[in-house]
């Protein structure tokens, strides 16, 4: 999954260019927004986790190597450890951002996705997927050595 696409994706939906591409998008289609726009994250900390661990370039890795590690992410146990803010504020800010964020997002994502009187307006759908690209796109641009601690952070189980 790409991230972009899934953001591509996101905004025609909350364009409500789905079905006749005119007038206002449907609640159906703003849930499915609203999700494809959590995905965007969660597949982007997925990525990260898969090419910091394993490797970033095709040639230099194992590929079942890293498909392994992109999977093995798991939703709940990333937010959980994302809602631990005292463990996130030993991140950068930016890391610290796409945390909260993933919590938030996967919030709303339930919701969209489960709650079947689900209601959105299209401007916080838009400002939704927003702030979502941005911070995906500063969380990229964080030195490679704090994406793998926090890689290692949302993959591992502490054990005590």
């Amino acid at each position: 999954m790409s991230p972009t696409g899934l953001i591509r994706i996101a905004r025609h939906l909350a364009s409500g260019g789905v079905g006749s591409g005119i007038g206002r998008p449907r609640q159906d289609e703003l849930c499915r927004a609203v999700s494809c726009a959590y995905y965007a994250m969660f597949h982007t900390l997925a990525g990260c986790c898969a090419d910091v661990v394993v490797g970033a370039t095709r040639a230099r890795r194992s590929q079942e190597a890293w498909r392994r590690t992109y999977r093995a992410l798991e939703h709940g146990h990333a937010k959980n450890q994302c809602a631990n803010t005292r463990m996130l504020d030993r991140f950068p800010p930016e890391i610290q951002r796409f945390g909260e964020l993933f919590v938030d997002m996967q919030r709303l994502r339930h919701y969209a996705d489960y709650d079947p009187e689900a209601n959105f307006y299209r401007s916080a759908v838009v400002r939704f997927i927003d702030n979502t690209e941005g911070v995906i796109s500063r969380f990229e641009n964080v030195d490679a050595r704090d994406r793998r601690a926090f890689a290692v952070f949302v993959l591992l189980r502490n054990r005590r």
